[in-house]
């Protein structure tokens, strides 16, 4: 059964993301929630099976994602992705998947650039490239690859920084839920995902874990708050029947109010991962001059 587990690269953003010295930098309307410093660091991950479930028969599965941050509100932001993972499904059916990503994104939320290259097993590699420009009330995207192609989406969707920068706004301000249409050039280059983030109450920085991990022992993370926060996304080409639309997967997980993420849950219906901080670096940061 060759199925794989993955995290799009961009979207990792939302397990720990980015940059920024003290000064910050006003959005405009596309990007109206408030300004979020971000923290620049190097973050490694264990992933492992949680549960196997529905018509699924996953035995194991296990993986690793190395994560390098950095940038500001001057330079925009820059991250590098590796994903190596393994899932196992019984009697020897074991698929490898190798997943590198490469993206930027300006301080405003206007320009984004990404390089997306996976491959499975011993298969050939499936890259995509291209780069989004907002522009007045839509956004264009040029694709090099998988190939030549321009289409245009709705000026209300967002990028993968801004989307953390709204979760973390909206949490600030003890909303419980949000709504955002999404872009991060995965799949194809042409997906754009309805989400649903559901926020919990804030965790006060003095109050530890059950779990401690290198984000929580950190010197620049002990005061800081967190949130509990789930994401769904939901592809907006299926076709809905009776009922709700279920989610193509969710991500559970601890959101500090600088951008870092701790305690991922990834839930892909037929099973669900766990994704441990097994080392957490900052990085030095340059001040915008």
């Amino acid at each position: 059964m060759a199925r794989r587990f993955r995290i799009q690269p961009s979207r990792l953003l939302l397990l720990a993301v980015a940059t920024a010295a003290g000064s910050a930098c006003v959005f405009g309307q596309a990007s109206a929630a408030a300004t979020t410093a971000f923290l620049p660091h190097q973050a490694l991950y264990d992933l492992s099976l949680v549960k196997s479930r529905g018509s699924a028969s996953i035995e194991n599965a296990r993986g690793r994602i190395l994560y390098n941050f950095s940038g500001s509100p001057c330079e925009g932001y820059t991250s590098e992705f590796r994903q190596v993972s393994e899932l196992n499904s019984g009697e020897g059916k074991v698929t490898l998947s190798d997943l590198r990503s490469t993206s930027w994104e300006d301080a405003e939320g206007k320009s984004y650039r990404f390089k997306i290259d996976t491959r499975m097993n011993d298969g050939d590699s499936s890259p995509v490239d291209g780069v989004a420009e907002r522009t007045g009330d839509h956004i264009t995207v040029r694709l090099k690859q998988p190939e030549a192609k321009m289409f245009t989406l709705d000026g209300a969707t967002v990028f993968p920084t801004e989307q953390i920068r709204r979760i973390i706004a909206a949490a600030k301000e003890g909303k419980s839920l949000l709504e955002l249409m999404v872009y991060d050039g995965s799949d194809n280059g042409e997906k754009v995902y309805n989400t649903l983030s559901v926020i919990g109450q804030a965790i006060p920085g003095d109050k530890a874990p059950a779990t401690p991990d290198p984000s929580t022992t950190s010197d620049a993370m002990k005061s800081l708050t967190r949130w509990p926060v789930t994401v769904s996304y939901f592809d907006r080409d299926a076709k809905t029947k009776e009922g709700e639309q279920t989610p193509v997967y969710a991500m559970s997980f601890e959101l500090f109010e600088n951008g870092v993420s701790r305690a991922l849950v990834l839930d892909y219906n037929d099973f669900v991962i766990s994704g441990a901080m097994g080392k957490f670096d900052v990085k030095d940061s340059k001040p915008c001059k």
